[in-house]
């Protein structure tokens, strides 16, 4: 079975394989380099074998000199033994140098030392016999003419020394460059085509690749391409599909016209119920008080009196309705004031004070100062506090306590009040929370579902929010923000 590589993974393999070959290219170069440089100053350690002889060779050849000298003053035989001692270490790194590989020049000043010591040892010897004989004043005289013989032993090492050290120098400072120079071309070379694969990469991934595959998925409908098919390909499939997709999209268009069109006329039947609203309340306000004219001046019994009342609520109901439906359909204008929102709730409770005994509610007010005063309508944010107590009132069948927290608040950006009416009542269900600002949805069963929506709708008017947090059987808790600073 035939592995089929799509053009992703295909530019993905070769790319990878060009920078696999530029590292393994580059780590090869430069262990090379390292390698040639350590086989360089392998030879550079030879040529320091070779000083390093020399030196023990003139510092033999100096305490021979000595010895000699100690001798001629103190005829002390111990002179002789250590004499004979740095002879034999003479000789013995001599033959040790000869060993070690050397060049023409070097063989010969090596050749030149050994004659040159030889002949010193031959008349540092007439020199000793003569100090021993007693014929010191010939053995001194002679002792002075050695001396030739040792300063030219000790120019002819001095001089191989010299070339060691040129040869070590040399050689260091060769190595250490071109070695210098490899790897610095090598480690720049490397970095330049790693940094040039790199981008060759970025380009296709992000230019080519990258948005072939989200136009590739975009356009398939099912949003799964086939696996045996590149990108190019599936594409191509696609658009395809997508020619044959227009002739459906038409057909869709139509029905859509067609809803718009039904859309259109429910927003005109709207219309025709404010205005019919309008036109009820009229006839409904003059029916309320010929029923409190009637209330006051009839004589009922008891049945009476009870159809009376329901009657009554039942008119009082209608009209709620038709007051909420037309403050929803066409709200006031604001009237702004500059004013603390907390005069607002302290309005607010005064005016509902009996209808919070009526329902056995507690009011109680956490604030610490009064809040700045702020640009708003008084009245229409009346209407808010009003709303959202009285709701909470309702919801709290036997009674309950409300608290209003109020606070202001600063952030990097703003500085608005904060004020929260929360109440312990049995809360708001999960499968309407997430809606309940939106028009026509209530938890009452005799409610309009237009109070928190016209409440927000005030609130977004003054440039402010309305929020809700509740829990089942916790109560539930809104939350009235309204900035300071620019209101």
């Amino acid at each position: 079975m035939s592995i089929r590589l799509t053009l992703r993974r295909q530019i993905y393999l070769i790319l990878s394989g060009l920078v696999l070959i530029v590292i393994i290219g580059g780590l090869t170069i430069i262990w090379y380099s390292k390698r040639t440089e350590s086989l360089i100053l392998d030879i550079m350690d030879k040529e320091l074998v070779k000083y390093q002889i020399t030196e023990k060779m003139e510092t033999a050849l100096v305490n021979q000199k000595g010895f000699v000298t100690y001798f001629y003053l103190d005829q002390d035989p111990v002179w002789l033994e250590q004499l004979g001692i740095y002879r034999q270490v003479f000789k013995e790194r001599l033959e040790e140098i000869a060993l070690l590989p050397n060049t023409e020049s070097q063989k010969k000043r090596i050749e030149d030392v050994r004659k040159n010591y030889s002949e010193y040892i031959t008349r540092i010897n007439q020199v000793i016999s003569f100090y021993k004989s007693g014929e010191t004043e010939k053995g001194f005289q002679l002792h002075l003419q050695v001396r030739k013989n040792f300063f030219e032993i000790m120019k002819t090492c001095s001089a191989y020394k010299e070339v060691q050290t040129a040869n070590i120098q040399a050689s260091w400072d060769t190595s250490r460059t071109q070695g210098q120079h490899l790897i610095v071309s090598v480690a720049g070379t490397t970095i330049i085509v790693f940094m040039l694969v790199m981008t060759l990469i970025i380009l296709l991934i992000t230019r080519i690749l990258d948005p072939l595959h989200l136009l590739t998925i975009e356009a398939k409908r099912d949003k799964h391409p086939a696996a045996d098919l590149d990108d190019v390909q599936q594409l191509s499939e696609n658009v395809h599909e997508l020619l044959e997709d227009a002739g459906h999209a038409k057909e869709e268009l139509k029905q859509s016209r067609a809803i718009l069109v039904q859309s259109e006329k429910l927003a005109l039947v709207g219309k025709l119920a404010a205005g019919m609203a309008h036109s009820i309340r009229n006839p409904l306000t003059s029916v309320k008080m010929r029923l409190f004219s009637l209330g006051r001046t009839l004589d009922l019994s008891n049945s009476q009196k009870e159809d009376f009342d329901v009657i009554a609520e039942e008119i009082r109901h209608l009209d709620i309705i038709v007051q909420n439906f037309l403050e929803f359909s066409r709200p006031p204008k604001l009237a702004m004031q500059l004013i603390s929102p907390s005069a607002v709730v302290e309005q607010s409770l005064q005016l509902l004070e009996h209808r919070l005994k009526s329902y056995n509610v507690t009011v109680t007010i956490s604030r610490k100062q009064e809040i700045t005063a702020i640009l708003c309508d008084p009245e229409q944010l009346k209407e808010v506090f009003v709303n959202l107590i009285v709701n909470a009132c309702e919801a709290m069948k036997t009674g309950g306590e409300i608290t209003i927290s109020e606070s202001e608040v600063t952030d990097s950006k703003s500085r608005y009040a904060s004020i929260e009416i929360a109440d312990n009542g049995p809360g708001i269900p999960d499968s309407i929370i997430e809606s309940i600002f939106q028009p026509f949805v209530s938890t009452k069963d005799e409610g309009t579902g237009l109070g928190l929506s016209i409440a927000a709708r005030i609130l977004a008017e003054h440039n402010g929010q309305l929020g809700v947090s509740s829990q089942n059987g916790q109560g539930s808790t809104f939350t009235l923000t309204l900035p300071i600073d620019g209101a």
